[in-house]
C-alpha cells in the first residue's frame, strides 16, 4: 500500500514567543505545499513523524510545548543550511 504524502510548513521569525504552523495537509496539499517552499526557496526538512504531528496543529497556531525540542532542532538545521548557501 503507498504511503500518503503528509507536509507541514512553520513560520519562526524573530519577536516570535513560538512557532506557528502556516500550513498542513496530505496528498495534494502536502505537494502544493512542498511546491510552494521550493519556489520561495525554503529548506525542506523531511521528517514523518513530525508532520503526522503537525497535522494536528490548527493552522495559524503556536506549535504546542510538546514539539519544542523536535521544531527548534529543524530551526537550529535550517539556519546552519542557510549560513553554509550564504557563503557559497
Amino acid at each position: 500500500m503507498k504511503k500518503v504524502k503528509k507536509a507541514a510548513a512553520i513560520k519562526y521569525e524573530q519577536g516570535y514567543d513560538v512557532p506557528i504552523v502556516t500550513a498542513a495537509g496530505m496528498g495534494y496539499i502536502a505537494d502544493k505545499i512542498l511546491v510552494k517552499a521550493e519556489e520561495s526557496k525554503v529548506a525542506v526538512v523531511q521528517n514523518e513523524e513530525l508532520a503526522n504531528l503537525l497535522l494536528n496543529v490548527d493552522i495559524g497556531s503556536e506549535i504546542p510545548f510538546e514539539l519544542y525540542d523536535a521544531i527548534a532542532k529543524v530551526i537550529a538545521y535550517v539556519m546552519d543550511i542557510d549560513s553554509i548557501m550564504k557563503k557559497d
